[in-house]
């Protein structure tokens, strides 16, 4: 018998883009063991009702499984407060019944089934396998990629390299391989390297969770991987948006909290140092060149934060 997959995905006032992610997989996923569960992160609208009516064990007429309509079992819906991308997800996992986790962000879709290959993928060394990404395109340009792995981050500015990011698809980037990170959009863990590395941590509310859950997956041992036989479209975006005070000032802080939870020794000095001195008040001036006084404001402040936060509380 196939192993049982949890798919889990967080809905915050994103009914549209939850409901055709569900159906993407409902009409076109051949795999027979998995599950659907939906966390609402406490959307403005009645959200989790409405998606719990919806997916209320209704049949999808012509599923992919058989020109007859399919049924699946209702989607579990989980209702909880804002507690960011990680304390959605982590709310997901209590909810889970599967060998094999399977995050995925709620404004994707795929366009042929996935999970069978990101579970050969683990199966196939499944004492060292420990987590895998599909490829990932843009829903929007849909032979352009957004993910084919990922390079290790540079030891002190913490910067690195989706593999394949804006490139068009080419038989260069359909090779399996390890990766130094997983991406947060699509992310299958199983349930062994869940249980030795620990959940996401929810220090970060947004950005670098994948990061950080990658390192500490790693440290327990485990290997990640790239799998291009499973692609995931995505659309990119929706929840903070490019260029706003919001996205600038979650993904400065998250960049320092990663520093001084994942660095040692002279290291975590000199990349503290480095985002605090050089990187953040450049970033800021450029803004405040460009008559961007939010951004700049929240790239101070989001830096700052991340030099104070307690890292110690999840």
């Amino acid at each position: 018998m196939k192993a049982l997959v949890s798919i889990i995905t967080v809905n915050y006032n994103g009914l549209r883009d939850t409901c055709e992610m569900i159906d993407s997989f409902r009409s076109r996923e051949t795999y027979p063991r998995y599950e659907i569960i939906v966390v609402d992160n406490g959307s403005r609208l009645p959200e989790a009702e409405e998606i719990q009516e919806r997916y209320r064990d209704n049949p999808v007429p012509g599923g992919f499984l058989s020109g007859s309509p399919v049924s699946f079992p209702p989607v579990k819906v989980v209702r909880n407060i804002n507690n960011g991308f990680a304390g959605g997800n982590n709310a997901g996992l209590k909810a889970a019944a599967g060998d094999y986790l399977f995050f995925i962000n709620n404004d994707t879709l795929i366009k042929e089934p996935v999970l069978d290959a990101l579970v050969r993928r683990i199966e196939s060394d499944s004492p060292r396998n420990g987590g895998v990404s599909p490829m990932l395109k843009f829903a929007a340009r849909p032979d352009t990629l957004q993910y084919a792995g990922f390079t290790p981050l540079s030891p002190v500015t913490l910067r690195n390299t989706a593999i394949g990011f804006m490139q068009q698809d080419s038989p260069r980037f359909r090779i399996p391989r390890e990766t130094a990170s997983l991406h947060g959009a699509a992310m299958m863990v199983s349930r062994r390297a869940l249980q030795d590395a620990g959940t996401m941590s929810e220090v970060y509310f947004l950005f670098y969770e994948e990061l950080d859950w990658s390192a500490q997956l790693r440290k327990a041992g485990y290997r990640l991987w790239y799998e291009p036989a499973a692609v995931v479209y995505h659309k990119e975006g929706m929840t903070a948006r490019r260029g706003s005070p919001t996205r600038e000032f979650y993904l400065s802080r998250a960049r320092m909290l990663f520093a001084r939870r994942n660095l040692r020794g002279i290291g975590k000095y000199l990349s503290c140092a480095y985002l605090c001195i050089l990187a953040a008040p450049k970033k800021a001036a450029v803004y405040l060149l460009h008559g961007q006084v939010a951004l700049a404001k929240a790239t101070i402040c989001g830096t700052c934060e991340g030099i104070y936060k307690n890292i110690r509380t999840a």
